[in-house]
């Protein structure tokens, strides 16, 4: 009761009075305040706009939290909890405030063996209504699983970060239900932003409230695959506090990871995968009865039916609430990876861009990994730079480099202020009888005969000189020039059916030998590099990666696909009448992608993909007309 009286006294005296009274009523200072000896009160290390490492990792403390959330996702009458571990440096004990560095992730207490679904479908068109047991892998969202792996305790902790580890609902010590990007998940991850900023409650693991005094509220997530995911995920919510976020080969929409343009599509290297199949795989929680009703949900929702768009996807789109995110985006994805397609990136740019939120992107050559070792110090230099700029309001000038860093096919980076880069254009070739050209030729049909249920796309699309009666394949003459693709290719096909498929897929390809980047890297043993402090558990070093290349006559650079009764939407299909011309349209992958001189530049065109659609019963006839179906490039500049 004292401080109302106080306000109200101080309103009446005035400042001066106030400032008076206030002199008056302080203890006199001791002899102590004056002591030189008095140690200081623990403060970052800032030189030249820069955390400097002044902390040891090696005396860091960890404490575990049990975090409130809003949602009771698994029905018990109590909302669930998730799981944090938390690295701080010890001077937090003694009156350090830090910002946190968050990873949350389904994977830290690994998973489980869960049977993909069918693919091959019976010849009434329905899928098969039971699991493969001989298509028995791990999801395509993999990540790490041992506590504190990586580089951010290592590097960013001695610079005065605290780093925490979040058990996503569902897995690990966190209560709840996985539900492969629901809404409780994303409220989940949210919940430890407002811990640390004094909004949720949490408890130690005997049970006993704990705050997070030591924290000043700014916290950073991060991660790769899911673990990216998270981030856009909780950043969409426009939670306070959150100040910067970086996905690394995260999903943007989970309906274009598992399904694209109405057909059910899947991750590449993960064919059968579905949100059950991804939920069972992490669902650790001690308790594996309680989630079993949500997981059948999830079954049914997910509707490998149709493959229509529905409620359950708009509950997984992050992109649609791009408008609320607070924090700076640092986006980085890989022009090789089909696991989390290159559409994910693609369509969060331009989102952030359409709402002018602070971003940054690097796109490079590999596929679903880890950007870091690939280029190391330049990596961890951006990152720090990124960090101390939106949590600790360092004017370090980490908005006036260029936004965007692209790894050539040579493997040296270029700097551009934005993606697709300045002056890219449109340019539409006609698919011709005789080729690609600008000229539109004869209106002439040409037919294809389904086999990808049996022949993947890359048999499909070799040797494109030679007639095949399963594929449709249009080229180029040799570019006279190199010919850059950044942006996204779009299809547009005039084209009936007669079968049993429904799919179109077009793929863009590159006709000349060459040696490329693959999805893959590889370490180099040959030096070993330490990039922050160790412990003998971790020793803050690991090895640089380089490409894993794969010399070979063509490569697939994109490719799209189209369910044919969802030509006219995405939420809901519409008779194919078998022998009926139809004018189809879809994107294929983003992609930033230079074909050199003399190489050709070829669409081809297909039914089934093998590693990515259902496969129904092999024979559709795909009946294209030639001469008014085309494609349309986004060319920059080389």
């Amino acid at each position: 009761m004292a401080r109302p009286t106080a306000l109200r006294t101080a309103r009446r005296l005035g400042v001066g009075a106030l400032a008076a009274c206030l002199m008056t009523a302080l203890p006199a200072p001791t002899a102590r305040a004056n002591d030189p000896a008095r140690p200081e009160a623990p403060a970052l290390k800032i030189v030249g706009n820069e955390t400097q490492p002044a902390f040891s990792r090696a005396d860091a403390m960890f404490q575990q939290v049990n975090v409130e959330t809003k949602t009771d996702s698994d029905g018990d009458g109590q909302r669930d909890t998730v799981r944090m571990r938390i690295l701080r440096p010890k001077e937090t004990e003694t009156g350090l405030k830090v910002a946190t560095i968050i990873e949350a992730s389904p994977y830290w207490a690994g998973g489980n063996d869960v049977p993909n679904h069918g693919v091959d479908l019976d010849e009434d068109g329905l899928p098969a209504d039971r699991l493969r047991s001989g298509e028995r892998r791990q999801p395509g969202l993999v990540g790490p699983s041992v506590p504190f792996s990586g580089y951010t305790d290592n590097y960013f902790l001695p610079r005065g970060y605290a780093v925490a580890q979040v058990d996503s609902v569902g897995t690990g010590g966190s209560t709840g239900c996985p539900t492969s990007g629901g809404r409780n998940e994303t409220l989940g991850a949210k919940a430890v932003v407002d811990w640390l900023n004094g909004r949720a409650r949490g408890w130690d693991l005997e049970g006993r409230p704990i705050g997070a005094a030591w924290s000043t509220g700014n916290a950073a997530m991060m991660g790769i695959s899911y673990n990216g995911t998270l981030p856009t995920a909780v950043a969409t919510t426009g939670v306070e506090g959150l100040k910067a976020i970086v996905p690394i080969s995260g999903i943007s929409s989970w309906y274009d990871y598992y399904r694209a343009n109405g057909g059910v599509v899947a991750p590449g290297g993960y064919q059968g995968e579905d949100t059950d199949v991804l939920a069972k795989y992490v669902y650790s929680r001690t308790d594996r009865e309680i989630c079993k009703p949500v997981l059948d949900r999830l079954t049914a929702d997910q509707d490998r039916t149709t493959g229509d768009w529905s409620r359950f996807w708009a509950e997984r789109d992050y992109v649609k609430d791009v408008r609320k995110i607070r924090a700076g985006v640092f986006a980085v994805h890989g022009g090789n990876d089909w696991n989390v397609k290159t559409q994910h990136f693609g369509q969060l740019w331009e989102a952030l861009k359409k709402y002018d939120v602070p971003r940054k992107l690097w796109l490079h050559q590999a596929g679903h990994t880890n950007p870091m070792p690939l280029r190391m110090e330049e990596w961890l230099r951006q990152l720090h730079q990124w960090f101390d700029y939106w949590l600790y309001d360092l004017d370090n000038g980490a908005l006036d480099a260029p936004r965007v860093d692209v790894e050539q096919s040579d493997f040296s980076w270029r700097q551009q202020s934005e993606w697709p880069a300045r002056g890219t254009r449109d340019v539409t070739l006609r698919l011709n009888k005789g080729g690609l050209a600008p000229l539109p030729g004869p209106p002439v049909k040409q037919s294809l005969t389904d086999e990808g249920r049996t022949v993947t796309a890359e048999r499909l699309a070799a040797d494109p000189d030679t007639a095949k009666t399963n594929r449709l394949a249009y080229t180029t003459g040799p570019l006279p020039q190199d010919l850059r693709v950044n942006g996204v290719p779009e299809a547009s096909v005039r084209a009936s059916l007669d079968g049993t498929s429904p799919y179109v897929t077009a793929l863009l390809v590159d006709y000349g030998t060459d040696t490329r980047a693959t999805a893959g890297t590889v370490a180099d043993t040959s030096k070993l590099i330490c990039y922050g402090e160790g412990i003998p558990e971790d020793t803050g070093c690991t090895y640089r990666t380089v490409h894993r290349t794969e010399t070979a006559d063509f490569k697939i650079v994109s490719r799209g696909w189209l369910d044919a009764r969802n030509r006219n939407s995405i939420a809901r299909q519409d008779k194919v009448v078998e022998g009926r011309e139809y004018r189809l349209e879809w994107s294929m992958q983003p992609q930033d992608y230079v074909f050199k001189r003399g190489h050709r530049l070829g669409v081809v065109l297909i039914s089934t993909d093998y590693d990515y659609t259902l496969r129904y019963p092999a024979g559709t006839r795909m009946t294209v007309r030639a001469g008014v179906s085309t494609v349309t490039l986004p060319i920059g500049r080389p």
